[in-house]
């Protein structure tokens, strides 16, 4: 009897595996959003560039002895404002001296037209010949000629004169100086220092041909002046401000296939420096409705990014593609339909074709 009792208990033992190993799985429990459409404006990153929207490199233009510095480093300084001031010496005589020769050369065409004067008198009394009078004509035209010589080298000299001033042409920041005064400049002493305006200000960015061609596509829809540009550091910090889209360049760049676009934005307290890079966003004039799901559900591996979605008790696979960030959420532009159920809890042990056991999530789709 004892082998019989060892053979039955063998088969009840067999028996309990096969119905383990043939039991289904116990469903997961996981916390879903249902995707839904919300209005979404629509926005676009890029790496950008602040540049300022006018730039002067200031230059001597007369060459002489620096007396005078009258600017401090880093100042914001108005038009016209001193900046350098050359020796004024030499330039003051040389106004004094050409101011002499036209004193001359305006005597001598004086004198010269009266002998002309008389020349035509006494031609009509045939005392004097024609070709005597034609005589005094080209002198008196050659005197005249004299004074319109004088009178230019006055006006060059007393333009030099103002040039011993060096003035700034624009408002804005001025930099470092690249000269101390006891040196001599010149034209050919390079830029003196920078001025660079503040308020407003511009930033650049590269968009690719593929985007510039979408844009095209949709310029009926699209207004390009009406899309809002926003600013962020690299800090992740977030300027206040918003820009406007001012000019698209004509051309497209060959080595890197962009196109280059500006945007003015509003700097008053100088926050954005010219060089600086930034991140730059361009949002829609108007918001779309797209599926809106929390970042959280993102998942990514060597295919893609992709989410989780509870299908008929199943977690399936769904390849998307994202579009804007919206706070804590972000859109998808191609791969949900709105009232799937998105799994954004319990994705850690969760495998394709798991069996789930869906319920609400504690979070869901936050508002902006």
């Amino acid at each position: 009897m004892r082998p019989l009792m060892v053979l039955a208990a063998f088969l009840l033992l067999s028996q309990s595996v096969a119905q383990a190993q043939t039991a289904p799985p116990k469903p997961i429990p996981v916390g879903v959003v249902t995707a839904a459409l919300r209005p979404v404006t629509r926005a676009t990153d890029y790496a950008g560039r602040i540049e300022a929207t006018e730039r002067v490199d200031v230059r001597a233009r007369v060459t002489g002895f620096l007396e005078e510095v009258l600017f401090k480093e880093g100042e914001t300084v108005k038009a016209g404002a001193p900046l350098y001031r050359i020796e004024k010496g030499p330039f003051e005589a040389a106004v004094l001296q050409a101011r002499g020769a036209l004193l001359q050369a305006q005597a001598t065409f004086a004198n010269a037209s009266l002998q002309r004067q008389r020349a035509d008198e006494l031609v009509k009394t045939s005392a004097m010949s024609v070709a005597n009078r034609d005589e005094r004509v080209a002198a008196e035209q050659n005197a005249q000629g004299s004074v319109i010589r004088a009178e230019a080298d006055l006006r060059t000299a007393t333009i030099n004169l103002s040039y011993t001033d060096i003035v700034a042409p624009i408002d804005g920041r001025i930099g470092r100086s690249a000269v101390t005064k006891g040196n001599v400049v010149g034209p050919d002493s390079g830029v003196l220092t920078v001025i660079l305006s503040e308020d407003p200000i511009y930033t650049v960015f590269p968009v690719s041909q593929r985007e510039f061609l979408d844009l095209q596509k949709a310029e009926a829809k699209v207004d390009a002046a009406a899309m809002v540009v926003k600013i962020r550091f690299s800090d992740g910090s977030q300027y206040p401000l918003d820009g406007k889209i001012n000019f698209i360049d004509v051309k497209v760049d060959r080595t890197t296939d962009t196109v280059l676009v500006r945007a003015t934005v509003p700097n008053p307290n100088g926050t954005l420096v010219d060089g600086q890079f930034v991140n730059v966003q361009v949002q829609g004039d108007k918001p779309e409705e797209q599926i809106v799901i929390p970042q959280s559900a993102l998942l990514s591996d060597q295919g893609g990014i992709y989410v989780m979605v509870a299908d008929n008790g199943k977690a399936v696979v769904r390849r998307i593609k994202l579009g804007a960030n919206v706070g804590a959420n972000v859109a998808v532009m191609d791969g949900l339909k709105p009232g799937d159920l998105v799994i954004v809890e319990g994705l850690q042990a969760l495998r394709p074709d798991a069996p789930v056991q869906p319920s609400p999530a504690s979070i869901g789709v936050q508002s902006n």
